[in-house]
């Protein structure tokens, strides 16, 4: 089965396109209100911009820590593409509600409906990855995870790049953001029609809903198997650090004082890093089993390092060498490129996204494939919990580094070592479980 055969399948198209359009829709909405919230705070409330952009954040990721438990209950009890299709009908009603939110410019509201967003994007995990399996062989289950990685990252730029637009269109741009997010919502429910049913693992479940033992729970299943612990730990070491890279690469003293670009020059560095996870798990998902994907963990987490310090070496070198005497000199994409030294950045980001995407593709596969049936969609929620914490995590860490003084050079070669040293441990620990189970 290669890619093409893939998109034109009735078993994993329908899904992709529900999820891709979902990713989108969730970051029109995202950054829409960011640049809203940036340009009028002062006239919405007195919390300042600096507040007010974590708190968004915060507010979107609450909901994997408190409903992953109950998503996961609820995509082993039940038919899978029914669940995903009311999950969908919701996301259409929390859009009309984001409507009305930037009709009565009441930032309290679109903030209320950004926690609604997380709350239908925690119980959209479990069931989207949890359904593959059911759908795909075991080569097309890695492509589908390849196209899944590859499909998310790219609605995330796309959907960053229109919000930010619409936006910015003076006083339609609420009108603007409006109608595109209830459409896509539309249009992801149609594409959710087509998804093939997927019978229920497990329809004698008995719903914990008490979501605080829940969650305590699943999270203790997951040690259970050295193996899926380990592939948890490790796709949430990754979000680790691709949060950290994702939230310092577009600080305008990285854009400001390293490439002496405009703030222009982030969208490039996210379409670049997009791009890289994008190639990175299509080459990841061209093998043929899973046994032979597992080389492609060892070269992605190598890659993350050697990338991570390389842009520590070449951020030192234009700060300190002062190459560049204007801030913004390099006003242009094609300047960046032909200037060798910026154009070696934009390098190592684009080589960093590929190490990323071969390093996650086989671990959600291994995820997928080795555990329980009648369990799985709460072991990939017991993962979403996990993930989330790592990425709060990460946020504090890196407000802590850089409050203490660290520049973002540091930064850089501090992940590139982290890294290294985290898989090595994790290779210690688990790699022997993998060879014993995968073969």
């Amino acid at each position: 089965m290669n890619f093409n055969t893939l998109l034109s399948s009735k078993y994993f198209a329908p899904l992709f396109w529900t999820q891709f359009l979902g990713a989108f829709n969730d970051n029109v909405y995202k950054n829409a209100l960011i640049i809203l919230v940036t340009m009028n705070a002062a006239s919405y409330t007195s919390i300042s911009v600096e507040l007010l952009i974590p708190l968004s954040g915060g507010i979107f990721i609450l909901p994997f820590f408190l409903f992953s438990a109950l998503a996961g209950q609820l995509a082993d009890k039940y038919e899978k593409a029914r669940l995903i299709r009311y999950v969908k009908m919701g996301e259409i009603n929390i859009m009309i509600l984001a409507a009305l939110g930037f009709y009565l410019e009441n930032i309290w509201f679109l903030l209320a409906v950004l926690f609604f967003m997380g709350c239908q994007s925690s119980l959209f995990g479990p069931v989207k990855y949890s359904i593959l399996p059911q759908h795909l062989t075991e080569e097309g289950l890695l492509k589908g995870n390849a196209m899944i990685e590859l499909g998310t990252f790219l609605a995330i730029l796309l959907g960053t790049l229109l919000g930010g637009i619409l936006i910015l269109e003076g006083e339609l741009g609420r009108v603007y953001v409006s109608i595109t997010v209830v459409s896509v919502a539309l249009l992801g429910w149609f594409a959710s029609r087509k998804i093939p049913l997927a019978e229920s693992a497990n329809e004698n479940l008995i719903i914990n809903w008490n979501i605080f033992t829940e969650t305590w729970n699943i999270i203790v299943s997951s040690t259970d198997s050295r193996l899926i612990f380990g592939a948890i730990i490790a796709i949430s070491w990754f979000w680790f650090v691709g949060a950290t890279m994702l939230s310092v690469l577009p600080l305008p003293v990285f854009t400001q004082d390293v490439l002496h670009a405009k703030e222009q020059v982030i969208t490039l560095l996210l379409a670049l890093f997009s791009i890289g996870v994008g190639v990175g798990s299509i080459v990841a998902g061209k093998s043929a089993t899973l046994k032979k994907s597992v080389k492609w963990i060892v070269v992605g987490a190598i890659g993350i390092s050697l990338t991570a310090i390389d842009l520590y070496w070449i951020s030192n070198q234009l700060m300190t060498d002062n190459l560049l005497k204007n801030v913004n000199e390099l006003s242009t994409w094609q300047a960046l490129f032909n200037d060798p030294m910026t154009a070696h950045v934009l390098f190592s980001v684009l080589l960093l996204g590929v190490s990323g995407g071969l390093y996650i593709v086989p671990l959600y596969v291994i995820l997928q494939e080795h555990s329980a049936i009648e369990s799985r969609s709460r072991t990939i929620a017991a993962n979403n919990i996990i993930n989330s914490l790592f990425m709060v995590v990460s946020a504090l860490f890196t407000m802590m580094l850089l409050d203490n003084g660290f520049s973002l050079p540091q930064l850089f070669a501090l992940i590139g070592f982290l890294n290294l040293a985290v898989f090595t441990f994790l290779y210690w620990r688990f790699s022997v479980t993998v060879k014993q189970v995968i073969g």
